[in-house]
């Protein structure tokens, strides 16, 4: 198939090559092209420039034109922390926070990611598959263009097993491209309460041999003061060198226990979350800069700290921004909530917002040689919007969409 998109108002992170990981303050400089065209060919952009210099065509038949009529044209969403498949809503726990309940008291009294891992237990594979593959449909019609979704919910061997089935399943038969990560340490399962130590020694010898058989992408742990410490992280951080499988690790979420220093002493590809982040965290990742993922959904959701991007693009560290999809403390999916939150709660940029979401997003994921800026070669996952007069629109009608269509693999996604 051959498309052209024509009359683009502004061609959105042009880039001649991958550009990679775009650190801090590059973030701003968002290249683009005024009054614009893109050409896809079989599913891949192959061309793009100014109207004027509007591309000679020998060859018309089987060509595809739509007239972008003064939208903008800028690459998907690249969602690089998720938690998309889950068994049910946690909507009870909702209203315990209304009334007061926090985060960390709902987990004590046996809510939390326990509730997840109970409903998981009792849930089919099948029906897990079926409602994950209509949430990353809703996620892609609000311009979500790649994917990474994590285990955690299952707690013990079988059920993360099951998870880590339905999430390449998913792979299989999505049209965006999507990462694995395996969740080891989410939770402590009631059966091993008081022996964290065992429950970790349990999983990278039961779990681990069978999830390796499955296959994965990444390895994660939530390393937090109630939950797991520096040493399990340590652990995670040995299994990743071992089987060459990248961490991206929950980290500094509601304290700062070391788990930054750890992220980065073991090669860690980002640290998520970090909504709270100490002077000598900062200054460690100045000195040895991984990307660090911002989830501001998560913020709102459960009224703690945001990321403090502004202090780290100030330190030139890379930021990319996620959804953390889950049905506990960010149950939404969607993109652009959080490019608002990202403006007008984080204090960055619309031009750092695209990069953020796009670009190292995809290099979260290790996807960024496909997705995330327009660059030949790469698919042709982007974004058309309304016409616009500014970019900064997107993000500006904060709670709605002014995204007209979506195009995956250079075909346009349909609800």
């Amino acid at each position: 198939m051959r498309l052209l998109i024509k009359n683009i108002k502004a061609l959105i992170a042009t880039y001649d090559s991958n550009p990679g990981t775009i650190a801090g303050q590059k973030m701003s400089q968002l290249p683009s092209i005024n009054d614009a065209w893109l050409a896809v060919e079989d599913g891949v952009i192959v061309d793009y420039g100014e109207m004027k210099d509007w591309p000679g065509i020998s060859d018309w038949s089987q060509l595809t034109i739509v007239d972008a009529e003064g939208g903008y044209v800028l690459p998907t969403w690249c969602d690089s922390h998720t938690h998309t498949v889950f068994a049910k809503s946690r909507a009870l726990e909702f209203e315990d926070k209304i009334r007061g309940l926090s985060y960390e008291e709902i987990a004590a009294r046996g809510g939390g990611i326990l509730n997840s891992a109970a409903a998981m237990a009792d849930m089919r594979e099948e029906d897990l598959l079926r409602d994950a593959q209509g949430r990353i449909h809703r996620m892609i019609l609000n311009g979500t263009g790649a994917l990474e979704i994590k285990t955690g919910y299952g707690l013990d061997v079988a059920n993360e097993l099951k998870m880590l089935r339905a999430i390449q399943q998913l792979k299989a038969t999505c049209p965006i491209p999507i990462r694995a990560t395996l969740l080891m340490g989410h939770a402590l399962p009631a059966a091993f309460k008081g022996r964290m130590d065992d429950y970790m020694d349990h999983l990278e010898n039961e779990l681990l041999p069978k999830a390796l058989e499955i296959g994965f992408d990444f390895i994660d742990i939530f390393c937090e003061r109630d939950y797991f410490q520096v040493c399990h992280l340590e652990q995670i951080l040995k299994i990743s060198k071992q089987h060459q499988k990248p961490a991206k690790i929950h980290v500094n979420q509601f304290y700062s226990i070391g788990g930054v220093q750890a992220a980065i002493q073991g090669n860690a590809l980002s640290i998520d979350h970090a909504e709270v982040l100490t002077a000598q965290d900062l200054s460690d990742l100045e000195k040895n800069p991984i990307i660090v993922t911002g989830l501001p959904a998560c913020s709102l959701f459960t009224k703690i700290p945001y990321t403090p991007a502004r202090e780290l693009m100030d330190r030139n560290i890379p930021v990319a921004l996620a959804t953390d999809f889950n049905p506990g403390s960010a149950p939404n999916g969607n993109m652009n909530l959080v490019n608002s939150l990202a403006c007008i709660q984080m204090k960055m940029t619309p031009e750092e917002v695209v990069h953020a979401s796009t670009q190292n997003g995809a290099a979260a994921m290790q996807l960024d040689s496909e997705v995330g800026s327009i660059t030949i070669g790469k698919k042709a996952n982007f974004i058309l919007t309304e016409p616009l007069e500014y970019l900064s629109e997107l993000f500006y009608y904060f709670g709605e969409t002014r995204i007209k269509e979506v195009y995956i693999n250079g075909v346009k996604y349909e609800n």
